[in-house]
């Protein structure tokens, strides 16, 4: 099957090309290609395995082997160190939070510096977390999965960064939790935040994106927009085996 036509509908942000990469000698990124626009929120869909955090990396520069293009607002990023990524306004939140046991939630909460102007302030993140505020001097690993979660994003969110990469925000949490991150993803996308969003929720995905681009061997095979869902019901359950 054919890499489907790349498809945004506002400007391109995000430009990813014949995107391959690499775990020592296991090949695992087969030339991706997908858009983002900018205020978007894109999802990457697929099986586990499929190669979608290793995407994410990719594009962060935290892969040690990529080759292929990745442009910000037309800037060329592959040969680029993460460094260099992260101070264009591409911030990562992993899949396994990394907060720092360490530290406090105040200490984990500062830690990034700021890229760029126009990050979010101390309060604002507040505003979105509360439950941040109520536990700033407990330990950063003491917190429930869900409010390290909310400290993960936040902590991203002060940078200053404007393309967001969240890889899995949902995985484990409670029901409410899912549908505070939810409203939160809606409230950045409000705000001009562009997302790339790796999620296995199908229905939390349905909720926040305006498309799903569909990875199988590291490779988008389809993309669906986020209207056109229900109609392809039977064909998602085939990709994603659910």
């Amino acid at each position: 099957m054919t890499d489907p036509a790349p498809i945004a509908s506002v400007q391109p942000l995000l430009t990813v090309r014949d995107l391959n990469g690499w775990y020592g000698e296991s090949h695992v990124l087969h030339g991706m290609n997908f858009d983002v626009g900018e205020g978007e929120v894109i999802t990457l869909l697929g099986r586990n395995g499929a190669g979608k955090t290793t995407t994410l990396k990719a594009i962060m520069g935290i892969l040690a082997r990529r080759r292929g293009s990745v442009s910000l607002a037309g800037r060329e990023l592959i040969g680029q160190p993460s460094r260099a990524i992260a101070k264009a306004g591409i911030a990562l939140c992993p899949e396994e939070r990394a907060i720092f046991s360490s530290l406090s939630v105040e200490e984990n909460l500062m830690l990034p510096p700021r890229v760029k102007p126009g990050g979010l302030t101390v309060e604002q993140v507040f505003e979105l977390f509360p439950n941040l505020k109520e536990r700033l001097s407990s330990q950063g690993t003491r917190l429930s999965g869900g409010e390290q979660q909310m400290l993960a994003i936040g902590r991203i969110l002060r940078t200053g960064a404007k393309l967001l990469l969240l890889d899995e925000p949902t995985e484990g949490l409670a029901p409410v939790i899912v549908q505070q991150i939810g409203r939160t993803i809606a409230r950045l996308k409000q705000e001009g935040f562009t997302i790339v969003l790796v999620e296995q929720n199908l229905r939390f995905a349905a909720s926040v994106a305006d498309r799903h681009y569909i990875v199988q061997q590291g490779r988008v095979i389809d993309t669906i927009p986020n209207a056109e869902l229900d109609a392809n019901t039977e064909k998602l359950h085939a990709y994603l085996g659910v």
